[in-house]
C-alpha cells in the first residue's frame, strides 16, 4: 500500500477552490474537500487508476483524477503517491506547473 504525500501548494490550491465555493455554498465546499480526500485515498490501493492528462505525452509520469470541479495531479515514486497540483477542471493544464514541482517532495 502506497503512502499519500500532499505538497503544500496542492493543499493551498484545494483550499482556495473550497474557499471560493464556500462563499455561496459552505456545505458544498465541505463535501468537495471530503470527496477529493476520499478519492485520493483510493490511490493507495490503485495508484495507476488515474489517467494520464490528455495535454501530456502518453509516457508522462503524471496522472490525474477528476473530482468535479477539481482535477488532482499526482505522480508515483516508489511507494509514495505525491499530490502535486489541484486545479478547477475547466482550466487548461500548463505543463510547466507540474514540472516546477517535480522534486521528490516539493
Amino acid at each position: 500500500m502506497a503512502q499519500i504525500v500532499w505538497t503544500e501548494p496542492a493543499l493551498n490550491e484545494l483550499d482556495e477552490i473550497a474557499d471560493f465555493i464556500a462563499l455561496d455554498k459552505f456545505n458544498a465546499a465541505q463535501k468537495l474537500v471530503q470527496s477529493v480526500f476520499d478519492r485520493v485515498e483510493q490511490l493507495k490501493d490503485q495508484p495507476k487508476s488515474g489517467r494520464i492528462p490528455p495535454e501530456l505525452p502518453k509516457n508522462s509520469i503524471y496522472r490525474e483524477v477528476i473530482v468535479g470541479p477539481c482535477s488532482v495531479f499526482y505522480r508515483t515514486e516508489k511507494s509514495k503517491i505525491i499530490i502535486i497540483y489541484v486545479m478547477r477542471s475547466e482550466r487548461v493544464l500548463r505543463k510547466f506547473l507540474l514540472e516546477e514541482r517535480a522534486g521528490p517532495e516539493s
